[in-house]
């Protein structure tokens, strides 16, 4: 018995029908997945600049920090301006002062980032905090160190076998004095006797964000 055409077309769009709902199903599966890897790789892009936006700051909050310290150090020179702080072991920068977070040697095995051993802590009485804490601005938190670069602690800088400052030196034509080169009289250090000293900051930050900064002064 032959079916009437009408018959016939209706079956056709039913099956039409259903291959068009399968085509758009799969359409819509494929643009959900292209929808999540878009917002998970943007997530990722957002994080890493957040991140790499904290560590900046973290760093540049470590100028503070050696900022301070030399601040510390001009304090101490000018109050020990009567002591000749080459042969006099009395003189502030020949004694370990760990609350002022000064240290007269550099000791190979004291750590300044392990978290066990001998170590320095980071708290009160091993260094200084550097106010406001945490910065309001930032949001982080500096403390700082000091170390003289002496192989010998608590002695004269003459006998403490000391990493001293190099000789006048010529960069790019403009000369860079030593201290002795510019201080005249009793008290001033003599050439090739100016320890150099080594400022570490500390700085810690939102999302656990920790930088270590270091600056060499003399």
């Amino acid at each position: 018995m032959k079916l009437p055409s009408t018959a016939r077309s209706s079956g056709r769009l039913g099956k039409e029908r259903g291959v068009v709902l399968f085509f758009a199903l799969i359409s819509l599966l494929a643009i959900m997945l292209a929808a999540v890897a878009l917002v998970r790789s943007v997530d990722t892009s957002t994080i890493i600049a957040g991140n790499l936006a904290f560590k900046q700051s973290a760093t540049s909050s470590g100028d503070a920090g050696t900022e301070t310290a030399v601040a510390w150090l001009s304090a101490v020179e000018a109050a020990e301006n009567t002591k000749n702080v080459l042969s006099d072991t009395t003189h502030a920068f020949n004694i370990d002062n760990a609350a002022a977070g000064y240290y007269s040697s550099l000791n190979p095995g004291l750590s300044l980032t392990a978290t066990t051993g001998l170590r320095i802590q980071w708290t009160d009485a091993d260094s200084v905090l550097v106010l406001p804490d945490p910065d309001p601005d930032s949001g982080n938190s500096v403390r700082y160190v000091i170390q003289r670069m002496c192989r010998t602690p608590n002695v004269a800088i003459q006998n403490a076998d000391c990493l001293f400052s190099g000789a006048l030196q010529d960069t790019n034509g403009k000369n860079i004095p030593l201290p002795q080169d510019i201080c005249k009289g009793s008290g001033c250090p003599v050439a090739g006797q100016t320890p150099q000293i080594r400022i570490t900051s500390r700085v810690t930050g939102p999302r656990n964000t920790i930088s270590y900064v270091q600056a060499f002064v003399y």
